[in-house]
């Protein structure tokens, strides 16, 4: 079994390096062979959101993970994130929506959760609403976390501004920033503010949907620094975030391809090519969702 780097979060609690992402798995029989597969390969921090709809799925087969003797797992063994969707913005409904998804997942604890967009949903992105909403939904972590239900707090798509907001007034540093980034969108003053709050970073999207290893996004660089140290684009592109510092979760339902994402630690890229992935950033491209208009 690979065995997986920790980070130690700002509360003092760790995170695997590296785990496993689940968004647009759905499908039952999906999710329980990918999540399997992920957990025997060494994987234990598995990333899900309410927005997922696959967070009842995951906690049944988790759950029966650790219910297996011969495995010796324990709930303390896994990393277990979900976050919170636009339409439950404001104090009581993400209280409320955190306790539906520990039903769901069927824990009394979960290690993580984020907000997972700065926006509410049917708001326009230029009504002052927004900022209210996710100013008090935060105010619900906060207390969920001071509660015990929480082990740990944080934002997803929060750009610079919004993170700013949020340090003017929390009184729990987010412990995890949980952003798109690879090297063509590398968000280095977000980064620069996470690393001076010790905020950790954690990268979503760091294959570009997929796109820049299914040969539909062909960067010529990055082959060739892949080729050149004997991994495939994948690795390369999770080495890089690692390297960098950030968390990665990367998805796939393939099991050769969780088996492969895992084996990234391994190798080291040299200054040079670190250097020379980071040049691209200079297009910044993004291949998800923009929160850059939200108020």
């Amino acid at each position: 079994m690979n065995s997986i780097p920790k980070f130690v979060l700002n509360n003092g609690i760790t995170i695997p390096a590296l785990g496993l992402g689940t968004y647009r798995i759905v499908d039952p029989e999906t999710v329980e062979f990918v999540v399997k597969n992920a957990v025997s390969s060494g994987y234990r921090l598995i990333d899900s959101a309410i927005g997922y709809k696959n967070e009842e799925t995951i906690g049944k087969v988790v759950n029966e993970l650790i219910k297996n003797t011969s495995l010796n797992l324990k709930r303390k063994d896994f990393f277990i994130t979900s976050k919170l969707p636009p339409k439950d913005q404001g104090y009581d409904n993400c209280y409320q929506a955190l306790i539906s998804s520990l039903q769901r997942f069927n824990m009394d604890y979960l290690d993580l959760f984020l907000i997972h967009w700065p926006g509410t949903q049917k708001l326009k992105p230029s009504d002052p609403q927004n900022a209210i909403n996710r100013k008090a939904s935060y105010k619900a972590l906060e207390d969920l976390y001071n509660s015990g239900k929480i082990r740990a707090i944080g934002v997803s798509n929060y750009t610079h501004r919004h993170l700013t907001d949020l340090l003017s007034h929390c009184t729990i540093i987010p412990a995890v920033l949980q952003v798109e980034l690879h090297p063509l969108y590398y968000q280095k003053e977000l980064i620069d503010l996470c690393r001076k709050h010790n905020i950790l970073v954690q990268a979503y999207s760091s294959l570009g949907e997929g796109k820049l290893v299914n040969g539909e996004v062909e960067i010529p660089v990055i082959k060739d620094i892949a080729t050149k140290n004997r991994v495939s684009v994948a690795q390369l592109l999770l080495r890089w975030g690692h390297q960098h510092g950030f968390i990665v979760i990367p998805k796939s339902t393939n099991a050769k391809r969780i088996k492969e994402n895992i084996n990234i630690f391994n190798f080291e890229l040299s200054n040079e090519d670190m250097e020379a992935l980071d040049s691209l950033g200079k297009s910044q491209t993004k291949f998800c969702w923009d929160p850059t208009d939200i108020y």
